[in-house]
């Protein structure tokens, strides 16, 4: 299989390893990328690591992944709690997507317990800090491989 597994994400993650660090760790978004990619090259896929602080921008990088992207992979960061752009665009491209949180947004504010992103993923990681994003390729991989296999049965 030679997929590849978009991972997007949201504002302020570009600031991981110095933005409190006792709730989203010391490992900066780009120990966090050299990770995902050493991982996922086992799992025998390529991933499209990218970041950014702009809504619109992350719904264009979806809608692109369309015909190009195996799976997507989706730190949200604060637009979880926000963003139907960002959920209407994950709806459209009809792409399997994992949603990641660093932290465990349910032991955390209220308002963080809603994520309008949960509604468009197959599963939701969170909690698990960096290690989220290797569960997820994880279980994302596998989803591809399954639906993969089910295409050759029929």
């Amino acid at each position: 299989m030679s997929e590849t597994l978009l991972i997007l994400n949201g504002p302020n993650l570009n600031l991981l390893g110095t933005r409190q660090p006792e709730v989203y760790g010391r490992e900066t978004l780009a120990d966090i990328e050299g990770s995902c990619k050493q991982v996922a090259s086992g799992f025998g896929v390529t991933v499209d690591f990218r970041q950014s602080n702009h809504e619109g921008e992350l719904v264009d990088w979806i809608h692109q992944a369309r015909g190009t992207a195996g799976g997507i992979i989706i730190n949200p960061g604060a637009y979880s709690h926000t963003s139907v752009a960002i959920l209407d665009a994950l709806l459209a491209v009809e792409i399997p997507a994992i949603e990641v949180h660093l932290s465990n947004i349910h032991q955390r504010e209220e308002f963080r317990h809603h994520s309008y992103i949960s509604k468009a993923a197959k599963g939701v990681i969170c909690g698990f800090g960096s290690l989220g994003y290797i569960l997820a390729i994880q279980a994302l991989t596998a989803e591809l491989r399954a639906a993969q296999q089910q295409k050759m049965a029929n």
